[in-house]
């Protein structure tokens, strides 16, 4: 065995996080989509008491989106990018299937009313001008 092969026979195995960008840049996808993902997954990890996500269910994630929506009181698409980057550590770096994926709930956007002015409003606010 040379001196090389030894190094990589003692080398410890790619970290988590390390294989979520490897898969991510593998996939092309962009820098800040690298950067949301790890993001996202560590602030997973750390919320389960840096226990591995391969030990955790969908119990799990949905205890950590919870918390996003209740306590943290993210917008939707924050929670939504939050679920995409931990379905993407699921399926594409850990190879596991996500059978809970539809007893996820998932908060919706309210819908946004448009303000109108009335014809008074208007003229008052013109005569201002």
């Amino acid at each position: 065995m040379t001196h090389r092969s030894a190094e990589r026979a003692a080398a410890p195995p790619p970290r988590l996080l390390d294989l979520l960008r490897a898969q991510v840049r593998y996939m092309h996808y962009s820098l800040r989509t690298e950067q949301a993902y790890v993001h996202w997954v560590r602030a997973y990890i750390r919320f389960h008491g840096l226990r591995h996500p391969a030990e955790l269910s969908g119990g799990d994630v949905e205890a950590f989106l919870t918390w996003l929506a209740s306590e943290r009181q993210v917008a939707p698409a924050t929670h939504k990018q939050a679920l995409s980057a931990l379905l993407f550590l699921y399926q594409k770096v850990l190879n596991q299937p996500v059978p809970w994926l539809a007893d996820i709930g998932r908060p919706q956007r309210q819908p946004r009313l448009p303000v109108v002015m009335s014809s008074a409003t208007t003229l008052s606010a013109n005569r201002l001008l």
